[in-house]
């Protein structure tokens, strides 16, 4: 199928890893002229030439920024005027109990996990009802709907992402851009693959730590493993598509079956 992409610029926030460099990937296959960025440069040239050891003649380029800082956003938006795909990807995590979360952690989670696309939102949200097409896209998480007890902050912060996605998608009407949000269950991320090689340096094996954690952390996952980056980025590029244009201010799970809903 051809997504019909070529042509199009996509920014895709946090993509040197995980789910990020898998639609950075995917977007790059289809013909997408694609805009990396990472915190280091190192980390930025791997996940270019990663990309080009599969589709060489795709055209990626890598910018470094730090998406709790808004003066580092202010200068990716000097880099980077204007786009025609936005994906607010970047996101942290970090389990801790809700009496042991401070301030400081509430406000650096709101700040990467919701202001990065808030920043970005509103300098080509514009831009994009002007040309009258544009796609922006929140990779939110099941954790927004089934706030997860281990990460509050977490789960609070993907909640706010639907909020604003849907509000964006609200001031479309009647235009060529559509903004959605992408709920991705428990994928096997490189901050999850990590995840669980703790609990297998404890005893476990990571088959076996991975069992444990559908069985008692994600016991309504319909999958019972983890997503791969790969599953989620195939919807994420599709939603991201002219061929998506009827798709407009939805939340669309990609979360195996986790979320217990119709």
């Amino acid at each position: 199928m051809d997504l019909q992409l070529t042509g199009k610029t996509a920014l895709v926030t946090g993509s040197t890893a995980g789910i990020g460099l898998a639609i950075a990937r995917r977007l790059a296959a289809e013909g997408a002229a694609v805009i990396l960025t990472g915190r280091t440069e190192a980390r930025l040239a791997d996940a270019r030439n990663s990309i080009l050891a599969d589709t060489p003649q795709a055209e990626v380029r890598g910018i470094t920024v730090d998406f709790g800082r808004a003066a580092d956003v202010q200068q990716l938006l000097a880099a980077v005027p204007t786009v025609d795909i936005l994906i607010n990807n970047v996101g942290i995590f970090d389990p801790k109990p809700f009496a042991d979360i401070p301030d400081e952690d509430w406000l650096r989670f709101f700040e990467v996990n919701v202001l990065s696309g808030v920043r970005l939102s509103r300098h080509y949200f514009p831009q994009m009802l002007e040309r009258n097409w544009g796609r922006i896209l929140f990779i939110s998480s099941e954790s927004a709907l089934q706030i997860p007890q281990e990460m509050i902050h977490y789960g609070t912060t993907k909640t706010a992402q639907l909020a604003v996605a849907r509000g964006l998608a609200e001031l479309t009407k009647g235009t060529g851009v559509t903004v959605n949000s992408v709920l991705p269950g428990p994928t096997a991320s490189e901050g999850v693959q990590d995840f669980i090689g703790k609990l297998a340096a404890e005893g476990q094996t990571r088959e076996q730590a991975e069992q444990d954690f559908f069985q008692h952390a994600r016991p309504s996952s319909l999958l019972q493993r983890f997503a791969t980056p790969d599953e989620v980025a195939t919807m994420v590029t599709y939603l991201a598509s002219p061929l998506a244009s009827a798709t407009n201010g939805a939340s669309v799970r990609v979360d195996g079956g986790t979320v217990r809903s119709i």
